[in-house]
């Protein structure tokens, strides 16, 4: 697997810097990635469709006009997922994992992000009609050209991914994971991650917390209120120091675009929780004891 140490701890997710979200204009966009590096984090976490397929681009000029040595940083994109929009007038979305589409798609987010290397390529989602053996031809094709680093996927579960295993070297997968969303704490999707030596990156690691009201996150709002005083924290801060306890090395993606609260979480790194926090704040999610 390839070392943790090569990625920075917080990743920057930049599916709303651009169309999705911020609209972003090309020095706004640089000059976020250069804070971000300052902070800490060198990582910066894409997919081809962020944007309507725009937002890769978009970053690629941002970086280009950035004071940032390429080699300081560490690109991840996904490819995959076919959907219907301006850049790409489709019938349906569908997924797409023909040796063929994923080499094309590569080639195209290198060219978008001004880069002759991805440091890692996700399989976005997975598909029914996925391939282990067409998936590898790409694989292979890409690694011995030196267009990528390392490959992974992302939202797969534990039999998915030794499906793909069987003729593939998967050494990450990106998940949905949180305090609100902790399925696959339990689902054996992280212990087969961890057995099996691929890294974790968290995607939505802050939850639903801040998106809903709902009976789960009142539950969780007097105690969260509770051990930011303990603490000394924020609100955002303990979600993440929850996240960042478990055994697997999560590595959290966050999607803001705001350097202050890039920094808080940064800062969330160096908060451990105590194991009896930990629980009570899962036992308040759940709305139930542990088993």
């Amino acid at each position: 697997m390839k070392s943790m140490d090569t990625f920075s701890k917080i990743i920057a997710g930049t599916m709303t810097w651009g169309a999705w979200g911020k609209n972003y204009t090309t020095s706004e966009m640089s000059n976020l990635i250069e804070d971000s590096l300052e902070l800490g984090i060198s990582t910066f976490d894409h997919a081809d469709i962020y944007g309507g397929y725009t937002t890769e681009a978009d970053f690629g000029e941002a970086f280009n006009q950035s004071n940032v040595d390429r080699s300081k940083v560490q690109f991840i994109t996904k490819c995959g997922i076919q959907y219907p929009s301006e850049q790409r007038p489709l019938e349906v979305k569908h997924y797409d994992y023909s040796a063929e589409h994923i080499i094309w798609s590569t080639e195209k987010s290198l060219q978008n992000l001004k880069t002759d290397y991805i440091d890692v390529l996700l399989l976005h989602r997975p598909s029914p009609l996925m391939d282990p053996k067409e998936i590898a031809k790409a694989f292979d094709h890409l690694k011995s050209q030196g267009k990528v680093k390392s490959f992974g996927v992302s939202n797969f579960t534990a039999s998915q991914m030794s499906l793909l295993s069987s003729e593939n070297l998967i050494e990450w997968n990106q998940i949905e994971c949180s305090l609100t969303q902790s399925n696959s704490m339990f689902d054996d999707t992280l212990n087969y991650m961890s057995i099996n030596q691929i890294g974790a990156m968290a995607w939505s690691p802050l939850g639903s917390y801040f998106k809903e009201d709902n009976n789960q996150n009142k539950r969780i709002k007097p105690l969260l209120s509770k051990m930011c005083s303990t603490y000394n924290a924020s609100e955002d801060q303990i979600l993440l120091a929850w996240l960042l306890h478990h055994p697997a090395n999560i590595h959290p993606i966050v999607g803001t675009t705001q350097k202050e609260r890039l920094k808080d979480a940064v800062d969330a790194l160096s908060i451990k929780l105590k194991i009896q926090d930990w629980f009570l704040l899962l036992e308040a999610s759940w709305g139930h004891k542990v088993p």
